[in-house]
This record gives structure tokens, C-alpha cells and sequence, in this order.
């Protein structure tokens, strides 16, 4: 069927479209706030992808074989909730009439567990390109394990101007060209608008030739937006290219309809006005009220998708055939391939000196065979930060089923393609370089938090320690920056077997947090004796007493490297006649998830009290009265040269101990 807007839809399609395009101009409007012009501009191809192409089932949202959609141009939310309420998801016309409200499903941005379709949290440009790239990696490791009839899904992302031009698409899609991601495909809304106006104010580039430089291959569509046969005819060429991801360029007319709005820059950002909404909707042909919804489209939607629920029931019906190998599947779903820990790893010995790093490998040669869902990778420092999976090969077109991923140079791309890899399920991703480019992971990180995703991001060399690579390698305010950051476990072990039992922890839960693993290059003692009994039993609770004293009148604090330099300034003290206690916090977020009795307990904050990290001293006054860190950048010379210069050393403690408690009495 053909009309005068849309070309090759059917009625159904027809009035879904004008729906999504109305809503698209209502929900905004009400909110005083939102985009428009793209979700208008996009609804064609928005309801082509849901009634044609998509492998999905309204009536079963999470079922796992589903292809994958994400919005990575999430500033044109109001498009996928509006298609999650055409095809019948649970998205009711309240949630759009609440489009930016308060606690409402259907916030700003797309957010992850929020609205139904969402599978990851995108907002940042470029990140959803990242996460597909991670999602279509997750789907060709389970289909190699699997086989087809149980794992056959794609991954589609939209994706828009500013999506290709931030950094982390090109790293996303460099990698994703490198590895023959054939299930990936990226629709690229080419509308040539941005906020300050023409996109020729500052790109010229052309995205077909550099995409196809990457190795995608490309399809060029031209001015095809509004004809649903011709968006279709794409998808099918994607589908059938079986060697790698395709790039779909649509040259789209942001604000399509409307001849007020159309290709101007304020329809990228700007609630339309109520004449221009007017005017759009005498165009669209439908009535001119906000909010006017065809109660019978939901359900004549799933209606029409009946063979797509076949495609489920059919899924259903193989995996419970397939006897163990399904039911194997449908644990590793559902557990996202937790580790099941039978050989545990061999404890370092006591008074040995190890690098937490060292410590990580052989956590990774113990427990990776033991964690089915297992991935790890690094940005070009595999060897260095301890991340080798000696049991599995490297990932590749012409080995899909390699757990070991070579993210090449591209820490940006790493991070967010990590999220990616967590939130479609059944995997746990590990993914390392020095804390330093902690910077470059940074908005990965953050959307990891805040939409939950179970990834484990290891840092190494984490301090000044790094020595002569100097200030520009040498991390002094990322520990802090990452511990303010809400809902990230941010660990920084004491010892060798504190990292194992924490990496042990990690790879065993169900759904683990998002993880900041932050380790050393340098070496520093293993604990033994008592010191070892207490680690074992306190470190989970991410802050415990290491040394207590009934008659101490001091509190050492330390974490990760600089715990062994409390425990040797309390050994000196000791010898001096000075008991203090020494108390270590690997992890604050965890540690404040724990009762204020216990906490009360560990920190005995009657007693004074002094910290001591190789790093940013701001946020210690939370723990201690007197913090000793580095409140500079770093310095060029061997590590140990550099710690002694910044004073992060023992003679400091116990310099300070001796003089708080020259000028005030020790506690009785």
C-alpha cells in the first residue's frame, strides 16, 4: 500500500506510524521538555524493524533468544516508548502521558529495567553503538556453544549523527569490523541536524567510505526514510550478509512532517508549538488532541505478530528437547554464567612479596575454566595486568568461539562494548588496562552503574609506584573519582589472596555489581597468621580490623599497597612502646553496606586515627582525622624513589602517631 507520506505499509503500519509521529510531537509538548523531529522522522523504520524484521514477542519480553534493539541515539526516547505501546508491550498511554515526569517509565532517556524494549541505558551519543558491539559478541559466543537452533538472534542499533562522530563509535565499530560481527547491524539516521544546526557546521565526513574502510559492509539507502518496502529490503540484505556487520545510512528529514519544523535545527531539541502540532496533524491525518490513542491498534499489533511467537514457542519447544545442553543454557542465562568453584586457587605463601596483578592471573588460570560465562580482555595490556585466559583462544571471525578479546587501543570502546557483552545475558565479562585510562572508561563505567550491569573493570598499576612512565601514567585522583560514583564496588585488595578471594566472590555470584578492581604492579607481602584469619573473614565486608589491640591508642587505615606499610609502622610503633590497632577498607561501598554497629566497631573512631593511600586524600575525613596521600600529580623515577618522595611510607605514620600523641594524652 501506498499513500502520500508512507510508501509500501500496510493499513496497520500506516496508522502505527501516525501514532508513534503524533505522540512523538504530544509527549514532548506536555513535558515542556524532549525530541521530536527524530522519533517522527524515524517512526517508518522504528515500525518496519517491530512488525517485519525483529525477532521479538510482545507477550514475552525477556525471552532470551530475542533479537536485541537499542536506541543509541536515546535522546529520541519518545520513539521507542511509543512503539513499545503500539505493539503491545506493557507500556500503557499514562507512562507516554508521563514522558519526563517524576518516577515515571518513561524517563528522558532510555533506561535500562525502566520501560519494556530498553536493553541498555543509552543517553551519552555513540555508547549504544559500543553496547551492540558487545551484545553481538555475546550472541555469536552462546550460538557457537549452543548451536543455532538455541542461540539465532541479531542486534540492531539506531544510531545518529552524533553517535558516529563521538569517539566511541569509531573504536565500537573499528572492533566490530576486526571481528566480523555479521549479526550487527547499524542503522545510521543521516538528518544532517544538530543542535547548533547543520551538521556541515563541523562534519564532513563521509561515514559510508570510513565504515567501509572498518570492513562493514554498507548500504546507502538515500532519501528512503518514509518508504517501509525500501527500509525492509535493507534489513534483508543485513540478514543475508554472513560475513560482516552492515551499516544501513538513511537520509531522513528530522520533523517529517511538519513543513514548520522539518530540517531545522529546533526540531531536534524544542517541543513543537502548538500551531506547528496543529499543522503536522491535519498532514499526518490524525485527530488534533494530545494523546489520541487507538485503544484496538496494541492488540491488532500482536495480533499480527504471530510468527514471530512462533519463532519463540519453536525456541521453546528445541530447548526442551535438547535435554541438558537447553537446560545448560537456560542456567547459564540465568546465573549469567556464574563460576561453580570445585579447584580452588592456590594461596600465595605468607611473607612472600606479590603484586596483586601476579595475584589476578592466577585467579584467571583457577577460576576462568570454572566460569562458563566467562570473557576477558584488555587494551593492548594482556600480559601486563594479568588477564590471560590460558584455557580459551582468541575471539575472531574464523574462531567465534574464542573467550579471550583483543580490544586493541580502544579503552572507550572496551568499557561500554563490557556493559554491552552483561546486559544480554549469560556472559561475565572482564575487561583490564592500567587505572590510569580509567579516564577513557569513565562514561562506560557510569552507565554501568546505574543500569546494574555485572562487569568486572580490572585496573592495574594503580599507583605512583608505576615509577618512571612518570605523571602522565601514574594515577593520583581516579581512586576517588571511581569511589564517587554511586552504586560502583570500587576494591582495592590488601594482599595477594585478598584479590583471589575477591575475584573468587566476583565470578561466583549470581549478579554481581559493577566492579572497579584496582590493582598493583609493584609487589607487597602476603599476610600470614592472624593477619591472613582476618583477611579471610573481613575483606567481604569491604573494611575489617586487621590488627586490634585491647590497649592500643592509635588507628592505622590503609588500603590495597599501603596496608603492609601500616602493618610495618605498627610493628615499629610496637617496638617503641606505642599499641596501635591497623585497620584496612578495600572497599568503601561495601563497607558502607554494612550495619552501623559493625562499622562503628571496625573504625573505633574514639581512638585517633590516621589514613594512609597513594592517592587523592579527599573524602578521608569521612573514615580518619588526619589523611597522608598525594595532593599532586606524580613524579618520573623508580617507583620506589617516588613513593618515599610523596612520603608514603611507614617513618610518616609513625612520625605523625609519635607527635598527636606528644601534645595529647594517650587514651587510658
Amino acid at each position: 500500500m501506498t499513500d502520500d507520506l508512507y510508501h509500501g505499509v500496510s493499513e496497520l503500519e500506516g496508522r502505527a506510524i501516525r501514532e508513534i509521529a503524533a505522540v512523538a510531537m504530544d509527549a514532548p509538548a506536555n513535558a515542556k521538555s524532549g525530541h521530536s523531529g527524530t522519533a517522527m522522522a524515524l517512526a517508518p523504520l522504528g515500525v518496519m524493524l517491530f512488525s517485519r524484521v525483529l525477532r521479538h514477542d510482545p507477550t514475552d519480553p525477556g525471552w532470551s533468544d530475542r533479537d536485541r534493539f537499542i536506541l543509541s541515539c536515546g535522546h529520541a526516547s519518545i520513539l521507542q516508548y511509543a512503539l513499545a505501546h503500539v505493539f503491545g508491550y506493557d507500556l500503557r498511554p499514562e507512562d507516554l502521558r508521563a514522558f519526563r515526569e517524576p518516577h515515571s517509565r518513561t524517563p528522558g532517556h532510555p533506561e535500562r529495567g525502566v520501560a519494556p524494549t530498553v536493553e541498555v541505558t543509552t543517553g551519552p551519543l555513540g555508547q549504544g553503538v559500543a553496547n551492540g558491539v558487545g551484545m553481538a559478541i555475546a550472541e555469536r559466543l552462546l550460538r557457537h556453544d549452543y548451536g543455532e537452533d538455541l542461540v539465532n538472534h541479531r542486534t540492531w542499533v539506531l544510531a545518529s549523527d552524533g553517535c558516529l562522530e563521538e569517539g566511541v563509535s569509531h573504536e565500537a565499530a573499528s572492533l566490530a569490523g576486526s571481528l566480523g560481527l555479521e549479526r550487527l547491524t547499524v542503522f545510521y539516521d543521516d538528518n544532517h541536524i544538530t543542535i547548533d544546526g547543520p551538521t556541515e557546521l563541523a562534519l564532513h565526513d563521509d561515514a559510508a567510505a570510513r565504515f567501509g574502510a572498518y570492513g562493514w559492509h554498507v548500504i546507502n539507502l538515500g532519501e528512503q526514510a518514509n518508504d517501509v518496502d525500501a527500509l525492509e529490503a535493507a534489513a534483508r540484505a543485513a540478514i543475508e550478509e554472513t560475513a560482516r556487520p552492515t551499516l544501513i545510512v538513511i537520509r531522513s528529514h528530522i520533523g517529517f512532517p511538519s513543513p514548520e519544523m522539518m530540517d531545522t535545527r529546533e526540531a531536534h531539541g524544542s517541543p513543537f508549538s502548538a500551531s506547528a502540532i496543529t499543522e503536522a496533524k491535519e498532514i499526518l491525518g490524525v485527530p488534533d488532541e494530545p494523546f489520541t490513542l487507538d485503544a484496538e491498534l496494541p492488540h491488532q499489533m500482536v495480533d499480527a505478530l504471530a510468527d514471530q511467537r512462533r519463532q519463540r514457542t519453536s525456541w521453546e519447544v528445541r530447548v526442551t528437547a535438547a535435554g541438558a545442553k537447553g537446560a545448560q543454557l537456560l542456567e547459564q542465562l540465568d546465573t549469567n554464567g556464574a563460576a561453580v568453584v570445585e579447584n580452588r586457587p592456590e594461596r600465595f605463601e605468607a611473607g612472600a612479596n606479590v603484586a596483586t596483578r601476579k595475584a589476578l592471573q592466577r585467579a584467571m588460570d583457577a577460576l576462568a575454566p570454572q566460569t562458563r560465562g566467562i570473557t576477558a580482555g584488555s587494551a593492548d595490556l594482556t600480559d601486563n595486568t594479568g588477564v590471560i585466559l590460558k584455557h580459551s583462544s582468541a575471539q575472531s571471525a574464523a574462531n567465534p568461539g574464542g573467550r579471550q578479546i583483543h580490544y586493541g587501543i580502544r579503552e572507550f570502546g572496551m568499557g561500554a562494548n563490557m556493559v554491552g557483552q552483561a546486559h544480554h545475558g549469560g556472559l561475565r565479562p572482564v575487561g583490564s588496562t592500567f587505572f590510569v585510562f580509567s579516564d577513557y572508561e569513565r562514561p562506560a563505567i557510569r552507565l554501568a552503574a546505574i543500569s546494574d550491569a555485572s562487569v568486572l573493570f580490572v585496573f592495574t598499576h594503580d599507583s605512583v609506584g608505576v615509577g618512571q612512565d612518570g605523571p602522565t601514567h601514574q594515577p593520583i585522583e581516579q581512586l576517588m573519582a571511581l569511589r564517587a560514583m554511586p552504586h560502583l564496588h570500587v576494591v582495592r585488595p590488601s594482599d595477594a589472596n585478598e584479590t583471589l578471594d575477591f575475584v573468587e566472590g566476583y565470578l561466583s555470584a549470581k549478579s554481581p555489581p559493577p566492579t572497579a578492581l584496582i590493582l598493583s604492579r609493584q609487589d607487597m607481602p602476603v599476610f600470614g597468621g592472624d593477619d591472613a584469619k582476618a583477611s579471610s573473614e573481613g575483606s567481604s565486608k569491604g573494611g575489617y580490623v586487621l590488627r586490634e589491640r585491647d590497649n592500643a591508642v592509635f588507628t592505622l587505615v590503609g588500603t590495597g599497597s599501603e596496608v603492609g606499610v601500616c602493618l610495618q609502622a605498627n610493628d615499629e610503633l610496637a617496638a617503641n612502646g606505642i599499641v596501635t590497632r591497623v585497620v584496612a577498607l578495600p572497599c568503601w561501598a561495601c563497607f558502607e553496606a554494612q550495619p552501623l554497629d559493625y562499622r562503628t566497631r571496625v573504625l573505633s573512631r574514639q581512638l585517633p586515627s590516621v589514613s594512609l593511600e597513594a592517592g587523592a586524600t579527599l573524602g578521608w575525613a569521612k573514615y580518619v582525622d588526619e589523611a597522608f596521600g598525594i595532593d599532586s600529580f606524580g613524579l618520573s623515577a623508580p617507583g620506589e624513589f617516588v613513593l618515599e618522595y610523596f612520603n608514603i611510607t611507614a617513618a610518616t605514620l609513625i612520625a605523625h602517631v609519635e607527635s598527636v600523641l606528644a601534645v595529647s594524652p594517650r587514651p587510658n
